[in-house]
């Protein structure tokens, strides 16, 4: 069987490429596959009980059978180039996206806006100077793109349905960005503050665990990827 291999964040860096077209034995699982690649990248095993799979751009357990044609992704933990920009879904009023552009929060703020809120709650995480005492000279963010959209307007969705809110907006900036810049942006507007404030704490925190987005952080003297961590129901390849 055929099937398209993907790599993301530091997990490119050790195998030394993107992606990769490879052939696999037929009833091969994804914990197979996965053990093919560690078995040529050892330093993959040692990170096994980190690293996510994803089949067809959904979360997967490593004991899923393959089949012919699918795209599977190996996921470094999340520390959370499109053909368009944003890349986008907008549905019943909510609205999610991935960009290159700076967030303007004002204006995601007014797309929101319906007249029926008494409550309009933004976060913004933005970009410090320094990690542990180290000076920061920028941070690069690198994206699953089409499983993070999907991801992040499932999470969406949930929020909206679980509190007492009128919409949502989440929105997570891609590629380099400088000190201060905003990198994500969760926005909540409800009919009353303590329901905004509740679901875009819930927002911002499920979106850094279960987005498969990543960041490398670059200082004045080297770089390194951030380590996050996944989701705990989510299962790892190892």
């Amino acid at each position: 069987m055929r099937a398209r291999v993907l790599f993301f964040g530091m997990l490119r860096d050790i195998v030394g490429m993107s992606r990769e077209e490879a052939e696999f034995p037929e009833g091969a699982d994804l914990h197979s596959v996965f053990a093919s690649y560690a078995a040529r990248f050892p330093r993959l095993g040692d990170l096994a009980r980190s690293i996510v799979v994803a089949r067809n751009q959904e979360f997967a357990d490593p004991a899923t059978k393959l089949a012919e044609g699918d795209e599977v992704a190996f996921l470094p933990p999340v520390s959370g180039g499109c053909n368009t920009d944003p890349l986008e879904i907008s549905e019943a009023g909510n609205y999610f996206a991935l960009t290159r552009h700076a967030i303007d929060t004002r204006t995601l703020i007014a797309r929101l806006l319906s007249g029926a809120e008494g409550a309009v709650v933004t976060f913004e995480g933005t970009v410090r100077n320094h990690t542990k005492g180290r000076p920061t000279r920028c941070l690069d963010y690198e994206c699953y793109e089409s499983m993070g959209l999907n991801v992040m307007a499932r999470i969406g969705r949930e929020i909206a349905a679980g509190y007492r809110v009128e919409r949502v907006a989440m929105v997570h900036r891609l590629g380099r960005l400088l000190i201060g810049e905003t990198s994500v942006a969760v926005i909540v507007t409800a009919p009353h503050r303590r329901a905004a404030f509740e679901a875009a704490l819930e927002g911002i925190d499920r979106l850094k665990k279960q987005v498969p987005i990543w960041k490398k952080e670059r200082f004045i003297d080297g770089e390194v990827w951030v380590e996050g961590e996944w989701d705990e129901h989510i299962p790892s390849a190892g």
